[in-house]
């Protein structure tokens, strides 16, 4: 090589970004028994079950002391309670059916104490220490939160999700799965997240091993104000800061963007493609809407991992909205405006999170990078994970929402990559012998010296 050829290889050498060594990370592969569950959700189902929920007339709180056999909110809990228990004969014990009634007091909002009764399905796994949840509320409110005599149909917010809730168990209930899921129908979320914060409370009173919650609210309209439309986009909301987060150390190691929440968002967004054809999630990187909320705020409030899914733009003058006619404007939540197809792809979307999650490996736990000297290189470690055959280690660029790269380090406990901590966002994620994978764990900074040997890797 000439002199000149040289130097024009080491300038080409200079010019490859040191990105250029890592192995890009790949969309998951697509499990065919998580596909066979998918494939099962039907269209038809999910919109007779949100039909049936706004023939209740009213599902508002307050109605629970007018509710007959056919109309109220009560009514709407026993139908819920009715499907679940149908679901539940055919899992052999498997699924329990429950209610989780309290008296709400009255508060500054409300006229008087009211009694709150969500319905919960458990659907028992095959291991201990893992719970997984998949939500929704079914109370609903016109333009009166706290009025239960008028109409409120509520077909979007929320009989959209209970439908979703109800068909996911349908078609989940004969698979045995690693992991506990609860089927969870909300009492009392229009008023203050009522339900699901006793829930989550008990839960976390108990010391239930919930590893991810997935709310849905608001899942099946696709006409948004404005004329604005995306039937192949639905949105999932996730909290930056997990509870207890000590904020100067999130600004000293730039964990902003890394909560437990933020991680499940992620791996949502990273599967639902692989199999719900042509769908694709668009990520909210905060906990909820302006001037709104929902049930998974509840678990986040009590430090478990949760998101919201939620359609792509909404229509505000069908939710929270007295039925009427203005100015030839229809107002109210009515069932026309259900997309049986988007509801239908909305629940695959969950299904499949939920699946992966409940059959796939437990996440790694307690994952550490190792602080023990200046370098160029990035040491993490971390605790055995249940059903995990090896481990994956994930990076991205601090200011890349997603991960880009990845490496593939076996069934080792701590391992070294050549790229530099001050540079990268890591994670390390549990993979088992069929190649389902955990979410991604952002690891906790240790000044520690290595005291065990590691796997080092180029």
């Amino acid at each position: 090589m000439t002199p000149r050829c040289t130097l024009l290889f080491a300038f080409a050498l200079l010019a490859v970004s040191p990105a250029a060594r890592f192995a890009p990370i790949s969309a998951p592969a697509r499990d065919p028994q998580i596909a066979a569950l998918v494939a099962r959700v039907q269209a038809a189902r999910v919109a007779a079950d949100d039909r049936r929920l706004v023939d209740f007339g009213t599902r508002n709180d307050f109605s629970e002391t007018s509710s007959t056999a056919t109309h109220g909110v009560f009514a709407a809990r026993d139908w819920i309670a009715k499907q679940f228990r149908a679901i539940a004969a055919t899992t052999g014990g498997r699924m329990t059916v429950a209610f989780d009634t309290f008296v709400q007091p009255k508060t500054a909002r409300t006229p008087r104490a009211v009694t709150e009764s969500s319905v919960i399905a458990t659907l028992r796994g095959d291991e201990p220490g893992r719970i997984y949840v998949m939500s929704s509320h079914y109370d609903d409110c016109n333009g009166d939160c706290t009025n239960g005599t008028r109409v409120a149909p509520g077909a979007d917010d929320n009989a959209s999700a209970v439908s979703a809730v109800l068909e996911a168990a349908r078609v989940m209930a004969a698979t045995h799965f690693h992991g506990t899921i609860i089927f969870a129908c909300f009492d009392g979320e229009e008023l203050g997240l009522w339900g699901s914060n006793h829930f989550a409370h008990e839960l976390a009173a108990s010391h239930a091993p919930v590893l991810a919650v997935l709310n849905d609210d608001i899942v099946g309209e696709t006409q948004g104000g404005g004329g604005l439309s995306e039937p192949n986009v639905i949105r999932v909301f996730s909290e930056a800061l997990p509870l207890g987060a000590n904020d100067t150390l999130v600004n000293e190691i730039g964990s902003e963007n890394d909560s437990p929440s933020r991680e499940l968002s992620r791996f949502v967004a990273s599967l639902v493609p692989v199999y719900v054809h042509g769908f694709h999630v668009r990520q909210i990187f905060r906990a909820d809407r302006f001037l709104r909320g929902g049930d998974q705020q509840s678990f986040q409030s009590v430090g478990f991992p949760a998101v919201r899914f939620v359609e792509a733009h909404e229509n505000f003058t069908h939710q929270h909205q007295n039925v009427r006619v203005e100015h030839g404007v229809q107002y109210g939540d009515l069932f026309r405006y259900i997309n049986p197809a988007y509801l239908a792809r909305a629940t695959q979307a969950n299904v499949a999170a939920l699946a992966t999650l409940a059959l796939g490996p437990a996440p790694p736990g307690n994952v550490e990078m190792v602080l023990s000297h200046l370098g160029y290189t990035t040491t993490l470690r971390w605790r055995r994970a249940a059903d995990a055959v090896g481990y994956e280690i994930v990076w991205r660029n601090t200011d890349a929402p997603a991960w880009q790269y990845v490496r593939r380090v076996g069934n080792v406990l701590t391992a070294t990559v050549d790229a530099s901590k001050d540079d990268y966002i890591f994670g390390v994620c549990s993979i088992d012998a069929r190649g389902l994978m955990s979410p991604a764990v952002y690891p906790k900074p240790v000044r520690k010296r290595v005291t065990h040997p590691g796997t080092s890797l180029p």
